[in-house]
This record gives structure tokens, sequence and C-alpha cells, in this order.
């Protein structure tokens, strides 16, 4: 969809579904207050008649304007108590206007939001919201159905212009328009390569993918490690996952040199099992095709790359992807196995399901030679952060207090949370095996917490953060697919970096 910035009246936009604020108590914001004037009080009447609950996201349209308008209907949207409207029911306000305006049949919207005050946050960061948050809602995943068909035509919607009414927010509110859509391309990408099936996001095509995303720009290189190239570097642990698949595995390089030579990079890793049926440790049928989302970190780093990418940030990145499938084939790893990592680390395979850890310490262990600045994983690596955190929040681990509150913060500003855990010494010992260095896994107790302990055995160099996005990568049941975070969450702590 295209977008602009308009300041000044929202009557000067012929044909359109205009979106409009009220707060509760009938009382209006600058810009429904310009319409209400402009339309003899049509507004004020009507919520004085419906006089609606004006709750974040509450929506009333108003579809018969008076003979002369030039917008063909209105969407007023309900924003609580005046002075009042939090980040979050910003965000409400803003899901619900794009449901309506996609539904209402309308080619061009011209939106007010952005305009209304938000707790202390700016033009910048309201327009970011609103440009994220409409191409997040007329995301559809078509590359798999027939097209022509009834439910599978695209909305009529096809211009979004953000009003304000004061010239001095063009600006920002162009930065933020900016910032918004490469941040929701990268999203973009993120959906399609995890909504497509198994048999087609396979280890290669994800390769194939980082591949063609760096012809984009000369900042961004790739380099595809084989299996060859990953035995030659004694990755025993990542390559013991691949042996079950026939599929061969692939470690994704990204490097992104956008920032000065001497500048140490932040090196982001992320999970890409393309498939994951739990190995010999075979998982419950159930869902299981859910598991094609188990790639999810690693779709995130080349949607991360994207996004350094189209905004130019001026910042050194590398990404990592060790990708594979895990099957329960002839040669798979067995319960009871055990493999030499890159690190020289022993570990005892005590459940093949535990694969995730397996393929991200040698990862880990690759990313010393970037001596970077920090590290940070993303990996849909537990069911026990589902448990423990619901679907809410992406849960967070690491070495560093410092870096751990930069994304604390950056997920309260992007709206794409993260909670902390610990890792203290004493969960160390759940990891202890009697044949190895170190067991897969720790039993039933506090599971994701020592899946983090078991990576950081392998980040010990350097500052470093695990994201466990099990819960939060997508959704199930009826509305299932993948909602691409922490795509937002580390994209924000990345311009907050910049900054």
């Amino acid at each position: 969809m295209d977008y602009a910035i308009k300041t000044g009246s929202v009557e000067h936009h012929p044909g359109s579904c205009l979106i409009l604020g009220f707060y509760q108590k009938r009382k209006l914001p600058a810009a429904t207050l310009a319409q209400d004037e402009a339309l003899d009080g049509l507004i004020s009447r009507l919520l004085k008649r419906d006089d609606p609950a004006a709750k974040a996201g509450d929506i009333l349209p108003v579809n018969h304007l008076p003979h002369g308008s030039k917008a063909e209907r209105i969407l007023l949207v309900g924003l609580g108590k005046e002075g009042e409207l939090s980040a979050k029911d910003y965000r409400k306000a803003l899901t619900a206007a794009i449901k309506a305006a996609k539904d209402c049949g309308s080619e061009l919207a011209v939106c007010a939001l952005p305009d209304v005050t938000v707790g202390e946050y700016g033009v910048e960061w309201k327009t970011r919201q609103a440009a994220m948050i409409f191409e997040d809602g007329l995301y559809r995943f078509t590359q798999c159905k027939k097209s022509g068909e009834d439910n599978n035509k695209p909305p009529k919607l096809k211009k979004t212009v953000f009003q304000f009414q004061s010239d001095e927010a063009e600006t920002e509110a162009g930065n933020g328009l900016n910032q918004g859509l490469a941040i929701a391309h990268g999203m973009e990408l993120v959906k399609d390569l995890a909504n497509l099936p198994g048999n087609l996001c396979t280890p290669t095509y994800l390769a194939e993918q980082a591949e063609k995303l760096a012809k984009q720009s000369k900042k961004l290189k790739a380099k595809i490690l084989d299996e060859a190239d990953m035995e030659a570097l004694g990755m025993g642990a990542l390559l013991s996952v691949s042996k079950g698949s026939r599929q061969p595995a692939k470690l994704i390089v990204l490097e992104y040199k956008g920032g000065e030579a001497k500048q140490k990079p932040l090196v982001l890793v992320g999970k890409g099992l393309t498939f994951d049926a739990g190995g010999i440790s075979l998982k419950q049928a159930a869902n299981m095709d859910e598991m094609k989302y188990d790639m999810c970190g690693g779709a995130g780093v080349l949607g991360l790359l994207q996004i350094a990418v189209e905004l130019a940030l001026p910042l050194n990145l590398v990404g990592l992807v060790p990708a594979t499938e895990n099957l329960p084939g002839g040669n798979a790893n067995k319960p009871g196995d055990i493999v030499t990592s890159m690190a020289g680390i022993t570990i005892e395979i005590l459940n093949t399901d535990a694969e995730g850890r397996l393929i991200l310490c040698d990862t880990l262990s690759y990313a010393e030679r970037y001596n970077p600045e920090a590290v940070v994983d993303m990996a849909t690596l537990t069911g026990a952060c589902v448990v423990a955190l619901g679907r809410q929040p992406s849960g967070l681990m690491g070495n560093d207090d410092a870096l751990c509150n930069e994304l604390l913060q950056a997920g309260e500003e992007a709206g794409d949370r993260a909670w902390r855990l610990p890792i203290w010494e004493e969960y160390q010992e759940q990891l202890k095996s009697n044949f190895a260095d170190v067991a897969n896994i720790g039993g039933p107790d506090g599971g994701a917490i020592t899946a983090a302990c078991f990576l950081s055995r392998f980040a010990k160099k350097y500052h470093w953060a695990h994201l466990d996005i099990a819960g939060t990568a997508w959704k199930t049941g009826q509305d299932k697919g993948a909602t691409a975070r922490p795509v937002p969450l580390m994209a924000q702590f990345l311009l907050n970096r910049v900054k």
C-alpha cells in the first residue's frame, strides 16, 4: 500500500474514508473537532445519540455524510479518556482502525490518529507505529493459494494518508513513516518465510533467500557454509542434528558494514530449524505442522538485515543462521549419543528434541571470530517458556545486565515486550552428565532457564542475550500464522543503538 504524510485539514481528500479519534464523554481531538465543525456538528450529534463507550479500539462508522462532503465515510475510533491514552491502547486503536478501513471498501484512507497525544511519545514514534500496524493488518499469505478465488482477493484499500494539523510535524512524521515501513517490510519477509511449509522452505531455500537479500546492497555480503565447511570447523553438535535429514544443513552468514571500519559488530543469531519433528524423541502428531515455525528466529535475522539495508543503519551487523531439519532418520541422533561441539565441549544428548541448543551452541562459538560488541540470539527454543510466560512476552536471559536492560526497554517502546528470567549458577547443576561435559536437557524444572544456561557455556567471551520466542513467534488456532516477533523489539534495539 502507498503512504503519504499531509498537513492541514482532512477535508481536502475527496472520496476518502476518514479515520478520526474520539474520547470518552464525547470529547474530540483537534482533527475530529475540525471535521465536526465542517459537517455542522454531525459528529457531535451522532456521539450524543449513540453514546458509545469510547474504549480504545471501539469503532463507530458514519457511512452517510451530507451532500457536498468530499469524504465518503468516517470511521470514529475510541481512544479512552482524554489525556490518558497509553501506548498499548494507541496500538489497539490503530489495529481496530485498519481492520475497519480494510473492510469498508474505500481505496483511500485518511488517518488522523497519529496526531493525538500518546503519553510522552513523539510524532516520529506515533507514525512509525501506525505504519507498522497498518501494514501488519493488511498482510496476507497467498503464495500457496489459487489466485482469483473470492477469499484470495486483495483489499480495495490502496493508499493511506497520515494527517497532521501542524506543518511542524511533517519532518518527524516522515522519519517515522520511513522507519515504520522498513520494519514492516522486514516483518513481511519474516512472515512469508515462516508461513511457507517445510517442503518448500528448506535449509537450502533459506540460504538462497539470504543470498538474494545480500544483492540488495553493496554493504551486505552473504556467505553460506555447507556441511563440509562445518565439519572442518568441528561443528559436531550442529551437524549431529542434520544427520537424520536428507536436506543438507547450511550455516548462513550475513555481514552488513554500515558503520565505521573499526566499529565492533553486533551479532544476531537466529535458530533456523526449517522443520522440527523432534528426531528420535518424536513429537506428538497434534499441531506438529506448526513446527515449520521453528525457523522464525532465523527468518527474523534475515528480516533485521533487510531493515538495516533499507534504513542504511550506521552499524556493523553480522547475522548467523544455522539452518537444518530435525527428523527421525536412520542416521539421526539417538538418546544417549555424545557429540563434540566446536568449543570442544562434549554433549550427552538425552533428548533429541532439544536440538535447537545443539545448533545454536556451535553458532555462538563461531560468533567469537567477530570480536563482537554483543551477541543476541533469537530462538523458538522451549515449550517450557510458553508454560512459564504464556504467549505475551518473549523470555529474555543473558550474561550482561546492561544489554538485557537495553532489550527490555526496546521491547516496551516497540510494544513487543520481553520478560527477564534468571540464569543463576545453581541451575547449571541440572545439566550435569555422568558421561559427557554437559547434558542437553536439565529435567522438567525450569526448562527455559536450563536451555539458556546450556547456551551460556558457549557465550562466555562476549556480552550475550538470548530471546526465547517459542510463545511469541507465531499464533495458533484460527488465527494461525507467523507474527514476526521479536523483529519490532530488535529493530527498536538497533535504532536505539544508532541514537
